[in-house]
């Protein structure tokens, strides 16, 4: 018999039993003939359990045989599932190779049905002979189950006897727990009738191929499940006496439950036998979530049991040269992440299997070699993963795509991890104009789009389990949580608060989220700098490993109350930076702009690590820092914050600043953090009109200075209105309050910060003039050398004829230049106050702040002219009285006051129109 045939049978066995008794669509009344119609419905519903996983391709063939009857599953059966041609080819196959398998009986099937048959019927009136009830027969079982295998038949005509072979294979032992969650884990052991069949269709083919050769082999199978059957007899005896001693409750034998600690390790619809199909190995990356996971529910719609592994692979995960893609704390991040993606899948009934990249010649390990081991050894054919985009990545899933092709392995990717392929996106209909904002990256995702985004995916109930797991290390090997130890032996735990701080699992991602789209979404659109309140998401982390899918996020905040195009704006940024590092490899280390790479910065060893450490002297920079340092994360406005001090007034290298980050962030995103310290750094696509200054920022970031007060304790006595330039409380209100500089709390590293902001632009303006090929005389705007990708596209080439321009001359393209650079290119030596587009970013608390100032001040101006004219009459009118020698006039009972409207006490109008709170 074939092999899946067999399997097909032992599905479809489970439900004609529970169909048993039952009339036939022929003798139905006229509403149940009705019903019987919509068997093509029913089928089309089952074949969407099987798309998602539910459900598996021998299970659904069953119930259309139990559903549409055997004629008519033999006539549309092909038709019901033609359209999984296109949409499913390999789940298309599979139930088309188990159609012809179960509709292609030969005589040598009618034989050994036959054989086995009459070998259980003598069986079955063997052990009916002491007792009325079968001592198989279990508790949960009924009568008639037990009579339709008595009197299944031998000569009945061919279209009914697979159906009775079905009854006579037995019972579907395992239960659902659910009928949602079918992919449950398998509790009942498999019966004595069923090894019986087995044995004896091993009796025939023993016969049939090699005649006169097994009939040894066979005398012992037969005798050996004789004594089988007594076993079983004695040990039901055996319980039966218990039952009238101790408890009506019933009980299952010694032997019977060792077999079912064995079963409990397979999965419903993929049971372990040779007709199971070879494994899938199922390569978690960055992606290590449930819900939404294309990569996930493709390998459930192969059909076969599933092995989720995730390899660690240092050398190629850091990237090459100076990229720092996985720093400390990323690592350490992801450890936590992996280990409750195990316990996910656990749950599910499955585990992740860690491996470590096995090192090749060179020392350098290699994944693609330990894909090509891991697939000699579990027999796997295919290969599924969600792809990854950085280049390097890109290149390393390239060879394991085409090594695994060469060994006729199957090796599929998809799309997961940005909204959009960034490969796939052209400037096509959009031009070159404005390259490196997001609005530009925007239009020409819309101009051209790629494939609709979809909804997101449900997270499957259950993942089926191989019969044989391969040979895995433990999560600690792979060393991504390692703690330096001092000189004692001790451990340096410098990760403490960080578990303090975030929650690593699937579920804290969709709580946060929850959590924001509740409360911090409604203050997002006008309040997301601010850096006391907690008003932005905090979901980067999550996005960079996985754990939340961009589409999962977009959709939730899409049917939020509240739609901030800010937010979602958020998610268009993500993909620009992936975008521009795939046009540019070079990116986190290497200026865009030719000019900026002679920059004149500076080498103070001290400066910078005062930087890291927290200690620069100015309390807002100080507390972005040391939050950083502790918790792994800060916002996005303090992020700006940090580095417009760094390059703007320190004169350090934006390349050190993105390592920094890079080691320190939970978050650090290769991409993202090289286009945002590019683009601060002056040298990026897109030149930002702002630079942040370390007091005045703190107006809108910190207006009270509760932000500083937390990560700077030492300074949590002084007022607000001085709490962020210390340097200028008297010397009374510092001893105070305790603060001494150079002990308590560090002095400046610098003090003229507006001299420094000058000599920056001075310093920019002669590395313009000096590559005077790289700056536009025109515009003005600096020349960037456009990739080849690029020039391709703007040449009509990419689309066209799939020519790619890769020799010739260098084509440069103006990009967007921050006007203070071009106005001091025209006078080199002017200092930054007498620079009329000064890019320095005063702070405020909202813009509807400033305007109600502006009102204010105006209405002041007006009401000071009034009240010097109201004087000079009162003045005159003194005068007079006291010539003439008339009384003075009766002063007034009461005088009014104005009272103060400003909610912040940043908010203090010249001339006194509105005072501050305190």
């Amino acid at each position: 018999m074939p092999p899946s045939l067999h399997l097909a049978w032992c599905h479809l066995c489970s439900w004609s039993l529970s169909l048993e008794g039952m009339p036939s669509p022929k003798h139905m009344p006229p509403a149940a003939a009705a019903g019987a119609e919509d068997g093509k419905a029913l089928v089309r519903k089952m074949l969407r359990e099987v798309l998602v996983g539910r459900e598996d391709p021998e299970w659904f063939f069953a119930m259309c045989v139990s559903a549409l009857g055997h004629q008519e599953t033999r006539s549309q059966f092909l038709s019901l599932i033609q359209p999984l041609s296109t949409a499913n080819s390999s789940l298309h196959s599979t139930l088309t190779s188990i159609y012809r398998e179960y509709f292609s009986k030969t005589e040598d099937d009618e034989l050994e049905l036959a054989l086995a048959l009459s070998l259980l019927e003598m069986k079955d009136h063997q052990l009916s002979t002491p007792s009325q009830d079968s001592p198989l027969q279990q508790p949960g079982d009924r009568p008639n189950q037990r009579r339709s295998v008595q009197l299944a038949s031998v000569s009945q005509p061919q279209g009914s006897s697979h159906a009775q072979l079905a009854d006579v294979v037995g019972r579907r032992e395992n239960t659902k727990s659910s009928q949602g969650a079918p992919w449950v884990k398998s509790s009942q052991p498999q019966t004595t009738q069923e090894t019986e069949l087995q044995e004896s269709a091993h009796v025939y083919k023993c016969n049939k191929e090699t005649p006169g050769t097994c009939k040894a082999e066979c005398v012992s199978r037969l005798s050996g499940s004789v004594s089988k059957q007594d076993t079983v007899e004695k040990g039901n005896q055996m319980m039966d006496e218990g039952e009238l001693t101790e408890s009506q409750k019933p009980k299952r034998s010694k032997n019977r439950r060792q077999r079912r600690k064995g079963a409990g390790q397979h999965v419903v619809g993929l049971p372990c036998s040779p007709s199971a199909q070879p494994p899938v190995l199922l390569w978690f990356r960055r992606d290590l979530r449930l819900c939404d996971n294309p990569a996930l529910i493709g390998s459930l719609e192969v059909g076969a049991p599933v092995i989720p592994v995730f390899i660690w692979s240092p050398e190629e995960e850091e990237g090459p040269g100076i990229t720092v893609a996985m720093g400390g704390a990323c690592k350490y991040w992801l450890h936590q992440a992996l280990s409750c993606f195990s316990l996910s899948l656990e749950n599910i009934g499955s585990h992740l299997v860690f491996l470590k990249a096995n090192r090749e010649r060179s020392g350098v390990g290699s994944s693609v070699q330990t894909i090509k081991e891991l697939v000699k050894e579990t027999g796997a054919r295919t290969v599924v993963a969600n792809a990854l985009y950085e280049p390097w990545l890109k290149e390393r899933d390239d060879a394991v795509v085409s090594a695994l092709q060469k060994d006729g392995v199957e090796c599929k990717m998809f799309d997961s991890y940005c909204l959009r392929d960034p490969y796939s996106v052209s400037t096509e209909g959009v031009g070159l104009r404005g390259i490196g904002s997001v609005s530009h990256f925007m239009n020409c995702c819309s101009q051209n789009p790629g494939s609709a985004l979809g909804a997101p995916l449900d997270p499957p109930v259950s993942l089926p389990a191989p019969s044989n797991w391969p040979q895995g290390v433990s999560l600690d090997i792979l060393g991504l949580a390692r703690m330096p130890r001092r000189k004692d032996g001790t451990t340096i735990d410098w990760a403490a608060n960080i578990r303090k701080a975030w929650d690593f699992s699937e579920e804290g991602a969709h709580a946060r989220l929850e959590a924001f789209l509740q409360d911090g979404v409604y203050r997002y659109e006008k309040e997301s700098g601010r850096a006391d309140a907690p008003n932005t998401s905090s979901l980067s982390p999550y996005l960079h490993f996985g754990q939340l899918s961009p589409r999962w996020l977009l959709w939730d905040a899409k049917e939020a109350r509240c739609r901030p195009p800010k937010f979602q704006r958020k998610l268009a940024w993500r993909d620009l930076a992936y975008w521009q590092l795939t046009l540019f490899p070079d990116l986190p280390w290497e200026s865009l702009r030719p000019p900026y790479k002679a920059l004149r910065w500076s080498s103070d060893r001290g400066h910078l690590k005062a930087w890291q450490r927290g200690r620069t002297g100015y309390p807002l920079v100080d507390a972005a820092m040391r939050q950083l340092w502790l918790t792994g994360w800060m916002n996005n406005y303090m992020r700006h914050v940090v580095a417009s001090f760094l390059i703007a007034y320190l004169h350090l290298p934006w390349q050190e600043g993105y390592r920094w980050f890079q080691d320190t962030l939970v978050d650090a995103d290769v991409a993202i953090d090289a286009m945002m310290w590019q683009n601060g750094g002056m040298c990026g696509l897109d030149h930002w009109n702002f630079v942040m200054h370390p007091v005045d920022a703190a107006m809108t970031c910190d207006p009270c200075g509760t932000y500083v007060r937390k990560w700077c304790p030492e300074l949590a006595d002084l007022p607000d209105e001085l709490i962020h330039k210390p340097w200028k409380c008297p010397a009374s209100m510092l001893r105070r309050s305790g603060v001494v500089f150079g002990q308590t709390y560090p002095e400046r590293v610098v003090t003229d910060l507006e001299e420094r902001r000058t000599q920056s632009l001075q310093d920019v303006a002669v590395v313009r003039k000096k590559f005077g090929q790289y700056v536009d005389k025109r515009s003005g705007c600096d020349l960037v050398p456009l990739p080849q990708r690029l020039v391709s596209e703007a040449l009509g080439l990419s689309h066209s004829d799939g020519g790619v321009v890769t020799t010739g001359k260098q084509f440069l393209l103006p990009v967007i230049t921050r006007m203070e650079f071009k106005h001091q290119l025209e006078d080199p030596d002017a200092d930054a106050a007498s620079n009329p587009y000064n890019a320095v970013l005063k702070g405020y608390v909202s813009r509807k702040r400033d305007e109600t100032i502006a009102f204010l001040n105006e209405r002041d101006f007006t009401a000071s002219v009034m009240y010097e004219g109201t004087q000079r009459r009162e003045r005159l009118e003194s005068d007079y009285r006291r010539m003439e020698g008339l009384p003075r006039p009766a002063a007034p009972r009461g005088r009014a006051r104005r009272t103060p409207t400003a909610k912040d006490r940043f908010s203090v109008v010249p001339g006194g129109a509105v005072t501050s709170l305190r």
